[in-house]
């Protein structure tokens, strides 16, 4: 079955009872037993709901899993992966990720005794040194956020085999579109389904894919354990965005390029990063592992001030100001201050992440719009 295929009819069945061929909403905390233990597959919510179930059932498909997990968000998702582990154990991350995992790995599990160092994963002969007697986790953003720097899937998910180690892959920025992890070699895809995959920013959401069933016999008993679950509405809205995700994203992808490389021409550029560009450190791992180059765009400014700064964020008026991406909206944010703000500064900048530095999610709308919008806020 072909993706655009995958998106509308995968894991989903028009419901028995009804003939409708929207999955219903079932909102419903318990089920009722013809006997004790004789039920339908659902006894109590927290541990199956049929919208979940179906939802579920997609995301395995759409990344070539056997199984999927959804929770009430992406950290919360990231929580019951860590919870796969115990104190002393040690997480590998890149050094260029999102603000809030870098957050629950240091101050809400570090103190439970989780180790994480952060690292440049852009060559996997560094990171196959830097791995630990401890190490049993090398957690993985690519495209990277917000640098976009690539990482090559295959390659380190081939060291960490070799060591035992697990793999887990951050794939918000790419979606099941453009990159699928699990057949690089990774054993945890990890979605903030909030994102691109639900498209409108109308709902909160995560998700996990694995490809052993074992492994997601696990997580599903702690996401039960632990409760992290998402509503049935949030499920419906998930599944409702997945159905156009291939459209949104190519058109997502298209328009990024064209802003990308209108940036990269502004005599009040600087720095534009965009993993698309021929002299991109990653574009040649990014052309053999991904379908196209993303939807979200970094740049920064020739008057690196952050009054310079604040000045074209305040000036926008199609690119709201806001955290989050990947909305069928084009968004423009300040990851110092917003989605990277609990990450220490002298890390930021370690990385490139200046006081500056601007991230763009590229929506759908017609790009020429999008461009005019930027060249008025930088003419500010």
């Amino acid at each position: 079955m072909k993706f655009a295929t995958k998106v509308i009819h995968a894991g989903i069945d028009p419901d028995p009872s009804t003939g409708a061929i929207m999955t219903p909403i079932f909102q419903t905390s318990t089920y009722v037993q013809a006997a004790p233990g004789d039920h339908k597959g659902f006894e109590y919510a927290r541990t199956q709901n049929p919208t979940r179930s179906a939802l579920e059932k997609n995301l395995a498909a759409l990344e070539n899993g056997v199984d999927a997990i959804c929770f009430g968000s992406g950290l919360a998702a990231q929580d019951a992966v860590i919870k796969l582990l115990k104190s002393g154990d040690e997480v590998l991350a890149c050094n260029d990720l999102y603000g809030g995992s870098y957050r629950q790995m240091v101050q809400v599990f570090g103190p439970w005794g989780l180790k994480s160092r952060y690292i440049d994963m852009s060559d996997a002969s560094t990171v196959e040194a830097a791995i630990g007697p401890d190490t049993k986790v090398l957690w993985i953003e690519s495209p990277t956020n917000p640098m976009l720097n690539i990482i090559d899937l295959e390659a380190i998910a081939a060291i960490a085999r070799k060591r035992g180690i697990l793999t887990v892959v951050d794939n918000t920025f790419a979606t099941p579109y453009l990159q699928n992890p699990l057949d690089l070699g990774a054993d945890i895809v990890l979605h903030s389904a909030t994102k691109y995959l639900g498209g409108h920013s109308d709902a909160i959401h995560g998700c996990l894919i694995v490809k052993d069933a074992g492994l997601a016999q696990r997580l599903h008993y702690i996401q039960n354990a632990s409760g992290a679950v998402p509503g049935p509405q949030d499920c419906f809205l998930i599944l409702r965005g997945i159905k156009t995700l291939h459209l949104r994203m190519q058109r997502a992808c298209e328009n990024a390029e064209v802003v990308a490389r209108y940036l990269a021409e502004h005599p009040a550029v600087s720095r534009v990063f965009w993993p698309g560009f021929e002299d991109h450190p990653g574009h040649a791992i990014a052309k053999r592992q991904m379908r196209m180059f993303g939807g979200i765009v970094s740049f920064d400014l020739k008057n690196n001030t952050e009054a310079a700064a604040r000045t074209v964020l305040s000036s926008t008026h199609l690119f709201s100001l806001a955290e989050s991406l990947g909305g069928v909206e084009s968004l423009i944010d300040h990851p110092a201050t917003m989605t990277h703000g609990s990450i220490p500064r002298e890390e930021r900048l370690k990385v490139g992440l200046t006081d500056t530095l601007m991230r763009l999610s590229v929506g759908i709308e017609d790009v020429e719009d999008l461009v005019e919008d930027l060249r008025q806020a930088l003419a500010a």
